[in-house]
């Protein structure tokens, strides 16, 4: 009897030192040193333990003001002043390197005000890196942060750069970064290739659910530019993870992405932006708010919020944009405020919004203008045409939604080989 009370008593105490421990290693994880040690973005792993993939080479850098590592502080500034690093020349995307410029404005050849280097823009003339700006580079980074959505240039700046890379025999490494919409979800039609532009230029859905280094895969091995890519993966991140679920500060992509709420509604929102109603450019709110001077924003958002969409709620809003469409014009419509984001569809929630402004002012709402082609820029951002046609011949939402769904099915078995967590 005395034999087993102390066996107990020792499995007892084995027991509370073994909580005690796991108590211990668990701390810090929630906040602090322990989750930034716990989680590593790409810029700091190379900097960190992969060094040897720029040490003694001249490096170029395609970057904007994301950019940065966990302190905030630029990895022009960390590359630049780092002994051990030969930064040769900047390239911007779309807004530029410093992020200053606007949606599609062109940003000329300038030097860099606090470096010194050479700024090529690759949204001009060209999109493409030119050999003549490859010359002095050895190998060519990128470190941009994505949002997760097909029609983002940024993803395919990454990509021609990559195919210049290729033709150059540079060496091309991507700094991955997280999707902050997620990288489970996947939502929306695939892009029929007959519309690729640099608003799409693969077959991907509007919300793809993968990170930029897995796309940098995806679109060498699937689509043969055969770049001799490498991609610094991060730590500690997980695929469910929203980008409020990681440390990182939150810094604007663009001009307008201001906040994670409109990385939240812009797949879907984005698309009256082939429309003739405001996405709320010139606004505090771009994406968020959204109408056009001809809208009772009564009837609208009432009308959109008895569709009871899921993790969405629409609030009648008015509002005079500073700039872009309708600017200086007082304008109705509505904000949307995601009450769910586990259960928000923004793709489809996008499309009930265009189908209701339609139905409901057909006398003035308007998709943009056919080219020569017959090509509406709507088509472009959704990816074909068959969905604004459906839109103006009465088809309902729910049967366009089944009509996509076999491609991205297809869609998400490849997908699923280029996984990197």
């Amino acid at each position: 009897m005395r034999k087993w009370l102390i066996l107990l008593l020792v499995a007892a105490l084995t027991l509370s030192s073994l909580s005690v421990v796991f108590a211990d290693n668990g701390k810090g994880k929630g906040k602090g040193k322990g989750k930034e040690k716990a989680f590593t973005l790409g810029v700091e792993v190379l900097l960190e333990d992969e060094k040897d993939l720029i040490a003694g080479k001249r490096v170029g850098l395609i970057t904007n003001p994301t950019g940065v590592d966990q302190e905030l502080r630029s990895i022009v500034d960390l590359l630049h002043e780092d002994p051990d690093t030969e930064l040769t020349a900047l390239y911007g995307p779309e807004h530029g390197v410093r992020g200053d410029a606007q949606a599609g404005d062109y940003v000329e050849f300038y030097l860099d005000e606090k470096t010194g280097l050479p700024v090529y823009s690759l949204y001009g003339p060209t999109r493409k890196p030119t050999p003549e700006m490859l010359e002095n580079i050895d190998v060519l980074l990128f470190d941009i942060q994505d949002v997760g959505t097909r029609f983002y240039t940024y993803i395919y700046t990454m990509a021609y750069a990559m195919e210049a890379a290729q033709e150059q025999d540079i060496p091309f490494i991507v700094l991955d970064r997280p999707n902050p919409l997620n990288g489970v979800d996947v939502e929306g039609p695939v892009l029929d290739m007959k519309y690729a532009t640099f608003v799409g230029n693969y077959p991907i859905p509007l919300r793809h659910g993968m990170t930029v280094g897995e796309l940098a895969h995806f679109f060498n091995d699937e689509f043969d530019i055969g770049a001799d890519l490498t991609v610094v993966e991060m730590n500690g991140w997980k695929r469910s993870m929203y980008y409020d679920e990681t440390p990182l500060p939150f810094v604007l992509p663009s001009p307008n992405m201001p906040t994670l709420d409109t990385v939240l509604v812009y797949p879907g929102a984005a698309l009256i932006e082939g429309t003739n109603v405001s996405e709320g450019r010139g606004t505090t709110k771009p994406f968020e708010l959204i109408g056009a001077p001809f809208i009772d924003a009564y009837e609208l958002s009432s009308a959109l919020n008895q569709i009871n969409l899921p993790g969405v709620t629409f609030r009648a809003a008015s509002f005079t944009p500073t700039f872009s469409k309708h600017a200086g014009s007082l304008s109705h419509g509505f904000e949307i405020h995601v009450t769910d984001r586990n259960r928000y569809e923004p793709v489809e929630t996008g499309l009930h919004i265009v189908n209701t402004i339609h139905d409901l002012y057909p006398e003035d709402f308007e998709f943009r203008a056919e080219n020569s082609a017959g090509i509406s820029f709507f088509d472009n951002l959704i990816g074909n045409s068959w969905i604004r046609k459906g839109i103006e011949e009465g088809r309902s939402v729910e049967e366009m939604t089944k009509q996509w769904d076999k491609e991205l099915r297809s869609f998400k078995k490849i997908r699923s080989k280029y996984l990197l967590y």
